[in-house]
C-alpha cells in the first residue's frame, strides 16, 4: 500500500504542483496572485535582482493566470520574463541554463481544458522538494489573509506580459537537436500527436530541423481542445492510425498537454508505455557503458514484468513514489542515470535533463531503434507484462487508509493472497480527488477480485 506522505502535510501542492479548476480555489485570481507573491518574496530574499521565467500551455485560462502570477512576483520584489507557450521541460531547461532564479509553468498536463495548474522549478531546473513547497504554502496563506482585509480589484492582480521570447524557444530546440545523433534519425518516419498542447508549436520545427519525416496531429489549439480525445490519455488513436497505414511509419509518438511525457506505438500498432521505454533505454545505455551502477529507478506503479526483464539483463530496478520529482530524488540519491514512470515521464540523467521530457524521450527512443536497426516491437518482445488493473474512485476527502477499517482489511487480504505473485498499490492522486487502486497479479481472477473489493470499500467509506 502506497500513499504519498507529503499529502498529509501540504494543502495546496500535489505530486506535480498546484492543480484545480481554473477560476476556482486554489486557482482563483486572488490565490494565484498570492502564489506569485509568495514565490517572488522568497526569490527576492535569496538573490537581489532575481528573475523568474514563466511558461504556459495552450488552455484559455493560462493567460490570465500568468498575469496574476506575474503581478504577484512583481509585488514580491522579483522580476519575470515570459517564454510564452512552451513545454514544461523547456521551461525547466531554460530556467537552469539562462540564470533564472526559478521557473513557473502554467499547465494541468493531461487534464481537460477546464483545469489548470502551477508547477515550480528551482534555479537548477528541478522541481521543488516537499519541504520547500510546504514553506511556500505558509507564505501563500499569509498573503491570502492580507488580501482578505482589503479585497483588491481584479485589475490590481494582473500584470501586463510581453509576448514570449522566441530566442528562448529556439535555444531549447537547439539543445534537443544536439542531444541525439541527428544522422541516425534521418531515415525514420514518425507520426506525432501533439495533444493540441504546448508541443504544437515546436514538434514540427524540431523534427524538420533533424531531417526526420514527421507527420503531426492535433496541432491547432483553440484554448479548449487540449487533450480532447487525443494526447497521452489516448495513445491508442495514434497506434490505430499507424496500424491502418501499414508500412508508412517506423513508430508513433503521443505527447501530453505540456509534453513532459511520451507514449509510443510500434510499427504494428501496439501501444508502448513508459515501462517498455525504460527497458529499451536501459539496455541501450548498458551496452554503451552509460547505465550507472546498472540501476534504473521506476515507481510503485511499474509492472513486475519490467523488473523481471531488467533483472534478466543484469539490471537492478528501484521503486520510488509516483511523480517524476520523486524518481529524480531517488536517482540523485543512488547515482542512477535513468528513471521514469509507466505513464511516460522518463528522465535521462546521462545528458542534461532535470525532468521528464516527452520530446527528448521520443528522440532517444528513435535513436535506439535506429542504432539497433531493429523495429521497436522486437526490442521489447521479452517484456512479459503481468495483468494489471487500475480503478479510480472519486473521494470527498483523502483520509489515511489505516483510519478506514474496511479499506484496510480489504488491502491486507489482497496483500496476503498476492504474496510473491502480485502487488497491491493503493494511493491517492496528487493532482485530483481520486483514490487509485492498482492490482497486479499472475492470476487475472485474483486481480479482478481485489480491485473490486478495495474499490467498493473505498467508495463506501469516502466515495463521492
Amino acid at each position: 500500500m502506497a500513499v504519498n506522505p507529503a499529502a498529509k502535510s501540504r494543502q495546496l501542492f500535489g505530486t506535480d504542483g498546484i492543480r484545480g479548476v481554473a477560476g476556482e480555489y486554489p486557482l482563483d485570481r486572488p490565490t494565484v496572485y498570492a502564489i506569485g507573491r509568495a514565490c517572488g518574496t522568497r526569490v527576492a530574499r535569496l538573490k537581489s535582482g532575481a528573475r523568474v521565467l514563466l511558461g504556459q500551455d495552450t488552455r484559455e485560462s493560462s493567460a490570465w493566470i500568468a498575469e496574476a502570477l506575474a503581478q504577484g512576483l512583481r509585488d514580491g520584489g522579483c522580476g519575470f520574463a515570459s517564454a510564452g507557450v512552451l513545454t514544461t521541460p523547456g521551461v525547466a531547461y531554460l530556467t537552469r541554463t539562462h540564470g533564472f532564479a526559478a521557473g513557473i509553468v502554467i499547465s494541468a498536463s493531461h487534464n481537460p481544458w477546464q483545469d489548470n495548474g502551477i508547477k515550480l522549478f528551482g534555479s537548477n531546473g528541478m522541481k521543488l522538494a516537499d519541504d520547500i513547497e510546504h514553506a511556500i504554502e505558509t507564505e501563500i496563506f499569509e498573503h491570502l489573509s492580507e488580501l482578505a482585509s482589503h479585497a483588491p480589484a481584479a485589475g490590481e492582480l494582473a500584470a501586463q506580459i510581453l509576448p514570449g521570447d522566441a530566442v528562448l524557444r529556439t535555444d531549447y530546440e537547439q539543445w534537443l537537436a544536439q542531444s541525439v545523433d541527428t544522422a541516425l534519425l534521418r531515415p525514420l518516419k514518425v507520426l506525432v500527436d501533439c495533444a493540441n498542447g504546448a508541443a504544437s508549436s515546436i514538434a514540427k520545427e524540431l523534427f524538420t530541423r533533424l531531417g526526420v519525416t514527421a507527420e503531426t496531429l492535433h496541432t491547432a489549439p483553440d484554448g479548449r481542445n487540449i487533450n480532447l480525445g487525443c494526447g497521452a490519455l489516448h495513445p491508442e488513436h495514434v497506434a490505430a492510425e499507424v496500424a491502418r497505414r501499414k508500412g508508412e511509419f517506423d513508430l508513433g509518438i503521443t505527447l501530453d498537454g505540456d509534453a513532459d511525457r511520451a507514449l509510443f506505438s510500434d510499427a504494428l500498432g501496439n501501444v508502448v508505455n513508459g515501462d517498455a521505454v525504460l527497458l529499451l533505454a536501459a539496455r541501450d545505455m548498458q551496452s554503451r557503458g552509460r547505465l550507472a551502477n546498472n540501476t534504473v529507478v521506476a515507481t510503485t506503479m511499474s509492472n513486475m514484468g519490467l523488473e523481471k526483464a531488467l533483472s534478466a539483463s543484469g539490471i537492478h530496478m528501484l521503486r520510488a513514489n509516483v511523480g517524476d520529482k520523486y524518481v529524480l530524488e531517488q536517482m540523485l540519491a543512488t547515482g542512477a542515470r535513468l528513471g521514469g514512470e509507466q505513464s511516460g515521464h522518463i528522465l535521462f540523467m546521462d545528458g542534461d535533463s532535470t525532468t521528464g521530457d516527452g520530446l527528448l524521450t521520443a528522440l532517444r527512443v528513435m535513436e535506439v531503434v535506429a542504432r539497433a536497426k531493429r523495429p521497436l516491437h522486437e526490442l521489447i518482445a521479452d517484456l512479459k507484462v503481468f495483468p494489471q488493473k487500475i480503478r479510480n474512485v472519486k473521494v470527498r476527502e483523502k483520509l489515511p487508509m489505516d483510519e478506514l477499517p474496511t479499506v484496510k482489511a480489504a488491502i491486507e487480504l489482497a496483500e496476503r493472497e498476492l504474496a510473491g505473485n502480485g502487488r497491491a498499490v493503493i494511493r491517492y492522486s496528487g493532482t485530483e480527488k481520486l483514490a487509485r487502486v492498482m492490482i497486479e497479479a499472475e492470476s487475472e481472477t485474483l486481480m479482478q477480485k481485489h480491485v473490486a473489493a478495495i474499490a467498493e470499500a473505498l467508495q463506501a467509506a469516502i466515495g463521492v
